[in-house]
């Protein structure tokens, strides 16, 4: 959806992040901190995903210009973010190792599996690749022939790994005449289309990850004259079968930049957090927001 949130930033129709407007969000979610992430590196920007490591500090993230960075985020007595370290941005390489070439790495979703694999998934030209190590080379999944009939703008943004090491993703834009959006599993060395998740209103799905209580996490975004909104809608997995799903987090438009990933985890009280990075489209005007929710129940 690259060439529509451009359009709509280059017109001013979406407000810059840290505007004043504010709104209430949905139960059981509560906002915790909003930071703003900023680095003198001609290439940081645009991040698209998030992972964050189960002490709420080490982290990944993805950029959408084919590069993958990892850092640490540094909190206060209150486990609000108070500062961003960032330790190493690189670019995202190809099979031979190569860094991959900029009509190839539109790189938006990012999964960690739990035996270490990285897997990153791409918009225009739809596809996921696997990585054995951070930084290292990356090898391509088989692509089933659904990938080729996404639309150009609106392919494979969510990308989240289950607690039994299946990978689910899914496209922004809808493929189907039903509106629902069809979402891909990969799990021994094939994929299928076991579910799909229900559209309601004009939110499309950005990112997504599995929880500490297993649950499927989806973030959807929509924008519009005021900015953007975002949604987080949690779901229960069993085999083949997607649950009704809850909505857990409801903004209004213009309370948060374009936020596109979400790791999701549980802090040391025992509050599952939701981490999610916003998108700033290699703009000066924007801001690349970290905002963290507690969920309360």
């Amino acid at each position: 959806m690259r060439r529509r949130l451009v359009l709509a930033l280059t017109l001013g129709l979406v407000p810059g992040a840290g505007s004043a407007v504010a709104g209430p969000v949905s139960e059981p979610a509560a906002w915790l901190s909003t930071y703003a992430w900023t680095e003198e590196d001609d290439r940081f920007g645009g991040m698209s995903a998030i992972e964050v490591d189960a002490d709420g500090r080490g982290f990944v993230a993805l950029s959408d210009r084919g590069s993958i960075v990892s850092g640490t985020l540094q909190r206060d007595a209150g486990g609000r973010i108070s500062a961003v370290k960032m330790d190493r941005l690189e670019p995202l390489r190809g099979r031979d190792g190569a860094p991959l070439p900029r009509s190839r790495s539109d790189s938006e979703g990012l999964a960690i599996a739990p035996d270490g694999a990285i897997y990153v998934s791409f918009e225009l030209a739809p596809r996921v690749l696997r990585y054995d190590r951070l930084f290292g080379a990356g090898n391509l999944l088989p692509i089933p022939r659904d990938f080729s009939r996404m639309q150009i703008n609106g392919a494979l943004e969510a990308l989240a790994v289950a607690p039994d090491g299946a990978l689910y993703t899914m496209p922004e834009v809808s493929i189907r005449n039903d509106l629902a959006f069809p979402v891909y599993r990969f799990r021994n060395g094939a994929w299928d289309q076991p579910f799909t998740l229900p559209s309601e209103g004009k939110f499309l799905p950005v990112g997504a990850d599995f929880g500490p209580d297993g649950r499927l996490y989806v973030l959807e975004r929509d924008f519009g004259v005021f900015g953007f909104s975002t949604r987080v809608r949690r779901f229960v997995v069993q085999g083949d079968t997607l649950g009704a799903g809850e909505t857990v987090l409801q903004t209004r438009a213009g309370t948060h930049g374009d936020l596109e990933g979400i790791s999701v985890w549980r802090d040391g009280a025992g509050q599952v957090r939701l981490t999610m990075i916003a998108d700033n489209n290699f703009h000066s005007f924007l801001e690349t927001q970290i905002v963290e929710y507690a969920l309360q129940d």
